[in-house]
């Protein structure tokens, strides 16, 4: 087989040809200038970190009892003759208002029959008395007439011992200053015999007294009035109804105010006053926490109905605290009152607080600087922040206390610093930002970190 060199030699050429001008092309191609490039700046939203009053906040649940329920019982025994027509179970009788009468005729004969006795004991140490100062006055007189009887025996013996008097007149006088002698005697006895016979009948009067403030007593019992302004509970007794002593009649629950216990585990007490370390000298509880831990702690509360009605908030008061602690629930127990809720009550919004209703309470720790973020601008245990140079710095925070959607920091924020609080995607360190600030969330974040959130 012929090879065409002269083919193959200008396929050389070509190619030749083909890359000079290559190279020619390669040299007179400008230099590419590199223009550098800078991210586009995402806006976000951020509030200023700042220490802000704060109160630490539990929630717990509890039912309704009365402050002060009254069972009132029968203390004497006898018909009912008389009934309140509004002692009904669920109506309102105000204080010092008479729900009941017990028939009182048998105890009012008695009472009478015990302050005749009285009189009569009285009348009797009066007739003592007078008879007293009139024996008295006889053993006066007779006194005198035995001085003036010696005295003329004395004269008449003179003259029997001179012979001028017969001794029959002598004995005669004799007898007479015997008898007034006697009669002295006899009347000096009477008068030492009165002391006996008033202490006798002062202690019959000191007793008779006492009988009659007794019947009195027994027979103030027989009429029932209540002590406080009241709503009728269970009623046990109707008019003409005989009852014993000790017999159910009615019971009243106070109106003025409602208790209601909540049971907190002592973990979450701990959390209620842990950001107050440094301010009061709790580092824990002890197994008594009586009233003088809770005057320490001030707690207050509110209360709040669990029905869906927002406007059923009360103001209470923490009133003690258990002083033990359940060993199976590991719970302690925090009663809170409630007063006068019926004069607090709004028709259609806020009803009375009675017995059995179920509740929520909010127990507050007192009001305490601290630094407070919203949980949305936590993520996994750390912060975005706005650094000096709008740029996006990822820092690690110490959380002391979350509560709801409250955050408290107690290290790795300094007041001031711009914390982010909307989300990031993506999330690049040092990426350019540009701030919005949030005035009116920084405003409601300081009411519920005052707890405003959860009513009145």
């Amino acid at each position: 087989m012929k090879i065409n060199l002269k083919h193959y030699f200008s396929l050389f050429i070509a190619i030749a040809l083909a890359l000079i001008l290559a190279i020619i092309l390669v040299k007179l191609k400008p230099t590419i200038q590199h223009v550098a490039t800078e991210m586009p700046s995402k806006a976000v939203e951020i509030i200023t970190a700042k220490s802000i009053p704060f109160r630490a906040r539990l929630t717990a649940y509890g039912n309704v009892k009365p402050a002060i329920t009254l069972n009132s019982m029968a203390e004497v025994s006898g018909e009912i003759s008389y009934v309140h027509p509004n002692l009904k179970a669920g109506e309102k009788i105000l204080a010092d208002t008479v729900v009941v009468r017990i028939d009182a005729k048998d105890y009012a004969s008695t009472l009478i029959q015990t302050e005749a006795d009285l009189s009569g004991s009285r009348s009797a140490l009066k007739e003592l008395e007078e008879e007293e100062k009139s024996t008295r006055r006889s053993l006066k007189l007779a006194k005198s007439n035995l001085r003036v009887g010696e005295a003329e025996y004395a004269r008449i013996r003179s003259g029997y011992e001179k012979e001028a008097i017969s001794k029959s007149a002598l004995d005669t006088e004799e007898q007479k200053v015997i008898q007034l002698k006697q009669q002295v005697e006899e009347l000096q006895g009477k008068i030492n015999g009165f002391d006996s016979r008033g202490q006798s009948i002062k202690a019959q009067i000191a007793r008779a007294e006492q009988e009659v403030q007794n019947r009195e007593t027994i027979l103030g019992r027989t009429e029932i009035s209540l002590p406080f302004d009241a709503r009728i509970g269970t009623v046990n007794i109707d008019r003409n109804e005989f009852v014993a002593i000790g017999s159910p009649l009615f019971e009243a629950i106070d109106l003025k105010g409602v208790e209601i216990t909540a049971q907190l585990p002592i973990d979450s007490m701990r959390k209620l006053v842990s950001h107050l370390e440094g301010t009061i000298k709790i580092n824990k509880l002890p197994p008594r926490t009586g009233g003088g831990i809770n005057d320490r702690l001030k707690l207050s509360a509110k209360v709040r109905l669990v029905n869906g009605m927002p406007s059923a908030v009360w103001k209470a008061r923490v009133l003690r605290i258990s002083d033990s602690i359940d060993p199976i629930r590991q719970t302690m127990g925090i009663v809170v009152g409630v007063e006068d809720s019926y004069d607090k009550r709004i028709p259609g919004k806020r009803p009375p607080l009675i017995k059995g209703m179920h509740t929520s309470i909010d127990i507050f720790a007192p009001e305490h600087p601290a630094l407070v973020i919203p949980r949305k601008a936590l993520h996994q245990g750390r912060v975005y922040i706005v650094d000096a140079d709008n740029r996006l710095e990822i820092r690690s925070v110490d959380i002391q206390l979350m509560q709801g959607d409250l955050v408290v920091i107690s290290g790795g924020i300094e007041p001031g610093e711009k914390v982010i609080i909307t989300d990031l995607i993506p999330v690049i360190e040092g990426m350019p930002l540009q701030m919005i600030a949030n005035p009116d969330f920084e405003k409601d974040m300081y009411q519920r970190a005052l707890g405003e959130d959860v009513g009145a």
